[in-house]
């Protein structure tokens, strides 16, 4: 279906009153931050920033040596960044869905398969070992057609995910209501490795599990910069230097304390609205008792989800770079966004017609040319860094804090051998021509999403660089 660019008035007055904080931190047991660093210290291990990548880095290396100094800073407090406020779906993909891995590594694809089943499933252990109380579901996603092109190209879907060992299902159009009733659902595709949880929720699990092992953590204790010595590397805060024998960066979208990052690494956009609980006419009206994940197989796709009260978390769509790679705490909040989002929301299900909005906010996403993440090394191997999920990082940000000590280690390991891992993607331009990209490519697949999704000149022409902007 095309989706409208413009809200009507009835859809504008559900957003009056939105929160602008994150549904997932507005939550009493959010945990009080532990102090800034406020002198000088020395590490074993400094891990940079405190979200999933960051968390997960200094457990697992606290876990394999528990004798090891790990020190965890965060220039705000745990989980205020992305890892707090995306939409809770941890995809076992580790190449941002099977498409995107099927045309950048087809050799080595089922390898990649494997391990990222093998991931999600050490997360949902982790999780039942620590006790983390974060909804952890294995639900499985949903991806619908809302247009007759779809269903035709996402038939043959599932038989050719089986020659690589990923086990996808088509159900037909009447299947799919029976899970979840919307008039613009014409098919589906199901896939169970996927898993939905709270995804602040986790992160503070973590955390806990960080501080009980004896990870030292440093809130809002801000990385100003990093530098080589002779027997490891120098972080400056604000409080003081650390000095550490190996750094593992975990940065997220925030400007790079390496310069070379900046060339491969551009923060995008992404809003989310959060409804308040449905009543149960509404929920009987919808279905949906499953909890699944949902998306749509438009190339600007939503992707939506229950929450564990009874609410329905919407985002995605519009996805906005600001010029310069753009990030400031005001461009969290974009009026013409949460208005497109939620009258796409109506459109999908016009049966909620006046279910008022209980928060609206947006935030950085690390977007690489490639959709998924890379890795790399520097300062003679002993500083190592994991950037660019493009979205899809609740899950897989385990994985890459794995191949960084995999790294920092020098171990040749099943993750560290593959090209994945050892090829960077295709760098972004430098201004002007950042922003004539990035927006050319938008329009382009606005375009293509409206006209059946022909791709124009300037996509073909992506295609054949190997970029292959679709998502």
């Amino acid at each position: 279906m095309t989706f409208a660019h413009s809200p009507r008035p009835q859809t504008l007055k559900s957003l009056q009153g939105a929160s602008p904080v994150p549904f997932w931190l507005d939550d009493p047991l959010r945990p009080q931050p532990v102090a800034a660093l406020t002198s000088a210290t020395t590490a074993d291990l400094l891990v940079v920033g405190a979200g999933f990548t960051g968390l997960w880095a200094a457990l697992l290396a606290k876990e394999a040596e528990p004798g090891r100094d790990i020190v965890l800073i965060e220039a705000g407090e745990v989980a205020s960044g992305a890892s707090g406020r995306n939409g809770g779906f941890a995809d076992a993909s580790l190449t941002h869905g099977f498409e995107n891995g099927l045309n950048r590594w087809p050799s080595e694809l089922a390898e990649i398969l494997r391990l990222g089943v093998e991931n999600l499933a050490e997360i949902e252990a982790a999780v039942a070992r620590l006790g983390i109380d974060c909804d952890f579901q294995r639900s499985g996603e949903l991806l619908v057609a809302t247009e007759p092109y779809q269903v035709e190209e996402m038939r043959q879907a599932p038989a050719e995910s089986e020659k690589f060992g990923e086990k996808i299902t088509w159900l037909e159009r009447d299947q799919v209501l029976q899970l979840v009733n919307s008039p613009t659902y014409l098919g589906a595709l199901l896939n169970q490795n996927v898993a939905m949880l709270n995804p602040a929720r986790l992160a503070w699990g973590l955390r806990q599990a960080c501080l009980d092992a004896g990870v030292r953590i440093y809130e809002k204790t801000p990385a100003m910069g990093i530098y080589s010595e002779d027997r490891g590397v120098v972080a400056q805060t604000p409080g003081g230097q650390i000095r550490a024998a190996r750094v593992a960066l975990a940065t997220n979208a925030f400007p790079p304390l390496l310069k070379r990052l900046s060339y491969y690494v551009l923060p995008v956009y992404d809003y989310v609205l959060v409804t308040e609980p449905l009543s149960a006419a509404q929920r009987d009206e919808i279905g949906w008792r499953g909890r699944q994940g949902i998306s749509d197989a438009a190339n600007q796709f939503h992707y939506y989800r229950a929450t564990a009260d009874g609410r329905i978390l919407w985002g995605g769509y519009d996805a906005v770079y600001y010029w310069n790679n753009g990030m400031r705490p005001q461009l969290e909040q974009n009026a013409q966004s949460f208005g497109r989002l939620a009258e796409h929301f109506f459109q999908t299900f016009p049966q909620l017609e006046g279910l008022r909005f209980t928060h609206a906010w947006g935030g950085a996403i690390d977007t690489s040319s490639r959709f998924n993440s890379f890795w790399g090394t520097a300062h003679g191997g002993r500083t190592a860094y994991a950037v660019g999920y493009t979205g899809l990082g609740v899950a897989a940000s385990r994985f890459g804090a794995q191949v960084m000590l995999e790294l920092l280690s020098g171990q040749s390991t099943r993750r560290t051998k593959l090209e994945m891992v050892r090829k960077k993607p295709v760098p972004f331009p430098p201004e002007p021509f950042r922003s004539l990209v990035v927006n050319l490519t938008r329009k382009s697949l606005d375009q293509a999403d409206r006209n059946q999704g022909r791709r124009n000149l300037w996509l073909r022409a992506l295609d054949l660089m190997g970029l292959g902007f679709d998502s």
